[in-house]
């Protein structure tokens, strides 16, 4: 959207953070408000991330006015927070597209601009990133300085503290900024704070302790002495114990939303040498009412109207796939009391508030860790209940080695309910659910299932929750396709399909929620419809009188084709000396950008028109 200068006086006059550094300090206040309320009124009319935005917008003001970038480089964990940053660096005009096919990418985004120094979209990747280019800094020579910014939720991962870890050992010149809006030491913000963390961060208390460390190296018993009494006398007023165990030079708490202290604080900082944490406080939401109130709710946000308390509310008739999951837990646990739910920080997007509150003994979050959710799993499976990992498919990636090591090889019952499975629309290449069916399937003892609507989801969930060793259903985000939900559990023949429509010289073998594609396409090539369900054991039976009776065998998938459920048929009939030819239909050979989720089928081919046109085609060769 163009902007109103009357309305953005002083954001009209920075396009760029070189032109915010031409700024004097006194208006700097005043940018961060027109600044929050563009990014308000910019995100109300495009849909996007927008709580975390408002929070981050004078540490984003503050970190630009003090630091060099792009010569120096600003690292955003995740990247909800970085839409300020984006309206800073030259994109503002272009935020209306954000999300959308072929607009501003939803993340920081390397090939977008300079200023991004890293492509992210998951979390707890700042400070390993940050700390590399800190390295590659200091093999450079040429004073590059580096800050990663990382969340109270992304610095719970474990990777995060592997990368503070090592780099409390090298000691790299190096800041982490922790922007905290959760953790419960916020009254510890204030004028009392601000004060120490300029005082802690300054040249007379550093030289100090420099100095008086140098002094008393040569005497080992005071000079620990020292050491504990500097720590307990920064415990008694700071938190940052565990950051100082870790090696850096904690300062803060200090308030994330005074800008013109914030700038005096990164500005001590800048200079100081070694690995340095700045621990800021914020509010979620900040500035804008209904987003403080609720920071969950205005995360992500369809268009609204931010003149309304409310957001509007989603107009499909049919529940998401989500909601079924959510709904087969409750279910189940009240019959099972052994079933025990985990989901890694994603509560809200997996379905599970309502579980949670109705068996909260049952319910275990662990925050952004898949790692630890799986194999937190396995242990409970081997204490013998029944645990469910409730995880996207793009956070499973994250837990990979630990799916392997730590359940399918102890061949443990632990079923992972996979949400976002395929494509997911506007957050793009990072989040996109395109490898789970290829990179599971190379795994002995896993039980892979591809619910086609949203019964056979609920029935296989079941079916999952009762098989004795690892199973996956993996489902897609977004609603049904309107058919009816059985309450009454039925556990599935394990490796079954079923035969949904007959046709001739095609046989059309599907695998997931593209059914009524495939039945549109086979009413128009009068071919043969097959509901695969299984990707992991395959109805070899089935796919033997299919071969024998069709011309073409085609899969369908919403998965990436290299080495997934059609990659599976083919080497079976390989392997049976079957020569047949298969046309595999799936997500493509590269990282799938942002657009709906519509868009995207239509453009790969992967609605009822692109899946004719595709097998047409291929039967003229």
């Amino acid at each position: 959207m163009t902007l109103d200068i009357s309305k953005y006086p002083t954001l009209a006059l920075v396009n760029t953070p070189t032109d915010l550094r031409s700024l004097p300090k006194e208006v700097l206040p005043q940018l961060c408000d027109e600044l929050r309320t563009y990014l308000l009124n910019s995100v109300s009319q495009s849909s996007g991330h927008l709580a975390s935005g408002l929070g981050t917008v004078e540490l984003t003001v503050a970190l630009h006015y003090v630091y060099d970038t792009p010569n120096d480089h600003l690292v955003w964990d995740v990247g909800h927070q970085a839409y300020p940053h984006k309206i800073l660096t030259g994109r503002r005009e272009q935020m209306s597209t954000i999300r959308q096919k072929d607009g501003l990418h939803p993340f920081p985004w390397r090939e977008e601009s300079e200023y991004d120094a890293l492509s992210v979209g998951h979390s707890s990747t700042s400070i390993s990133a940050g700390l590399g280019m800190a390295i590659a800094a200091e093999h450079e020579g040429k004073n590059r300085k580096v800050v990663s910014v990382i969340g109270d939720g992304a610095i719970t991962a474990g990777m995060a503290f592997e990368a503070m870890n090592h780099a409390g050992g090298i000691n790299p010149n190096m800041l982490v900024v922790l922007n905290d809006n959760e953790m419960s030491i916020s009254e510890n913000v204030g004028a009392l704070n601000n004060h120490l963390a300029q005082l802690l961060s300054g040249n007379v208390y550093t030289s100090l302790r420099e100095g008086g460390k140098k002094v008393l190296s040569g005497l080992p018993p005071i000079k620990e002495l020292v050491r504990r009494t500097e720590e307990h006398l920064k415990g008694m007023v700071v938190p940052g114990t565990l950051f100082e165990e870790l090696g850096f030079n904690y300062i803060g708490p200090v308030d994330g939303h005074d800008v013109l202290e914030l700038i005096k604080t990164l500005k001590n900082m800048r200079d100081l040498k070694g690995a340095q944490f700045l621990h800021v406080m914020t509010t979620k939401g900040k500035g804008y009412e209904p987003a403080e109130k609720d920071p969950i709710g205005y995360h992500g946000v369809p268009k609204f109207d931010p003149n309304q308390e409310t957001l509007p509310k989603k107009s499909s008739s049919q529940p998401t796939f989500s909601a079924i999951f959510g709904d087969f837990l409750c279910d189940m646990a009240s019959q099972d009391p052994k079933l025990l739910a985990i989901t890694p920080a994603m509560r809200e997007g997996s379905g599970m508030v309502k579980f949670s509150k109705e068996f909260p003994n049952q319910y275990f979050d662990v925050a952004i860790a898949e790692q630890h959710a799986v194999t937190l799993a396995s242990g409970m499976a081997i204490g013998g209940y029944h645990p469910i990992v409730a995880i996207y498919s793009t956070f499973l990636q994250r837990g990979y080695d630990q799916l392997i090591h730590d359940v399918a090889i102890m061949n443990l019952p632990v079923m992972f309910a996979i949400d976002r499975a395929g494509l997911v629309g506007a957050d793009g290449q990072t989040h996109q659910g395109a490898f789970d069916i290829s990179f599971m399937r190379c795994i002995p003892n896993m039980t892979i299932m591809t619910p086609s609507d949203e019964n056979e989801c609920r029935q296989m969930l079941y079916t999952g929750h009762l098989h004795q060793g690892p199973s996956a259903v993996r489902y897609p985000r977004g609603s049904g396709c309107g058919v009816p939900i059985v309450q009454d559990f039925t556990q599935l023949d394990i490796g079954k399909a079923r035969l949904v429509r007959e046709g001739e010289r095609v046989a059309i073998l599907n695998f997931g929620t593209f059914l009524p594609e495939a039945m549109a396409a086979a009413e128009n090539l009068n071919a043969t419809v097959a509901d695969m369900r299984f990707v992991k054991p395959l109805d070899e039976d089935l796919l033997l009188e299919l071969a024998q009776q069709y011309d073409v065998l085609v899969t369908l998938e919403e998965n990436t084709i290299t080495g997934g459920a059609g990659s599976a048929v083919i080497e079976y009939l390989m392997q049976e000396k079957c020569l047949l030819p298969v046309l595999t239909l799936g997500l493509p050979d590269h990282f799938v950008a942002q657009g709906t989720q519509e868009e995207l089928y239509a453009e790969l081919g992967l609605d009822a028109t692109g899946i004719e046109a595709s097998i047409r085609s291929y039967l003229e060769k």
